[in-house]
């Protein structure tokens, strides 16, 4: 049966076959003369970051299902804290949204067909209309997906794998299931904590916020917004996936601007004064 993964989701090996190549000719066609192949080139190692960060998350999708029963665990501890904190219970979230099967499916091909492409969408967009803002931005998404991916490593259950939850996996139910089966190629279902989907659209949206001028650019937080309630209502998340994916992007960039500072000053900083050296003079 083909799935909605099977319409957007390459696997880890395929991407870095494209990365390699563009990486060579970025590198190779840097001191290039002329102006549109420069940027070609620098539009070229960008991709292949990007298609770099693709595979190791891919890659870790089948790394880190190892032990389903640590992983339920760990999804019934998430589950616990949440409680204490007093966030919304998700399974009333997603019962609301039961008996509205539209909104459902709609919700289902939201979270398989959006999170990839919109980043792919934003990125070049950014790169090409506002590129003094593009490695910023850039150093923030590939910093807060690393952290993400290192967090993953520690597998997590998401509330549709945790039986005594009782939430559905609305994506199963409509045959819209982005996970294919557990190691295969594709995202890692025991990769809950933290949301990757989350994190993205939240770097989207703000970005979009600070760096466009147009008074409709905050329409774009709805992104992260959507995102959030839809990784709840599908079953693939719990609040508190959105809510550290979303502080690991701002300590990304927090260490993004600390960085920038710190070379800032070390550019600024005057050049050392050299020592006098003492001639004898001709007599």
């Amino acid at each position: 049966r083909m799935t909605l993964a099977t319409l957007h989701w390459i696997s880890w090996q395929a991407a870095l076959k494209i990365a390699v190549p563009a990486a060579v000719f970025g590198l190779a066609a840097r001191p290039a003369k002329d102006v549109r192949l420069v940027r070609l080139a620098a539009f070229a190692r960008e991709l292949a970051i990007v298609l770099v960060l693709y595979a190791l998350w891919q890659r870790v999708g089948t790394i880190s299902v190892v032990k389903l029963n640590g992983a339920v665990s760990a999804g019934h501890s998430i589950w616990h804290w949440e409680r204490l904190l007093h966030l919304p219970n998700e399974r009333i979230v997603q019962r609301a949204f039961l008996p509205h099967p539209w909104i459902v499916q709609t919700s289902n091909a939201f979270y398989a067909t959006v999170h990839v492409p919109a980043m792919m969408v934003f990125l070049p967009w950014l790169w090409y209309f506002h590129r003094d803002r593009y490695s910023s931005v850039r150093n923030v998404v590939a910093l807060t997906t690393l952290f993400c991916l290192a967090i993953q490593l520690w597998p997590v259950a998401p509330p549709r794998l945790v039986p005594s939850l009782h939430i559905f996996d609305t994506p199963a139910l409509y045959h819209q299931t982005v996970y294919p089966s557990f190691g295969a190629n594709g995202p890692a279902q025991l990769s809950a904590m933290p949301s990757v989907h989350v994190a993205w659209a939240v770097i989207i949206g703000i970005a979009i916020v600070v760096v466009a001028k147009s008074r409709w650019r905050w329409l774009a937080l709805a992104h992260p917004v959507l995102t959030m309630l839809v990784v709840v209502v599908t079953g693939n998340h719990y609040w508190l996936d959105g809510i550290v994916a979303a502080v690991l992007a701002g300590v990304a960039l927090g260490i993004d601007r600390a960085g920038r500072a710190a070379l800032a000053r070390l550019r600024q900083a005057p050049a050392p004064v050299q020592p006098l050296e003492l001639t004898r003079e001709p007599v």
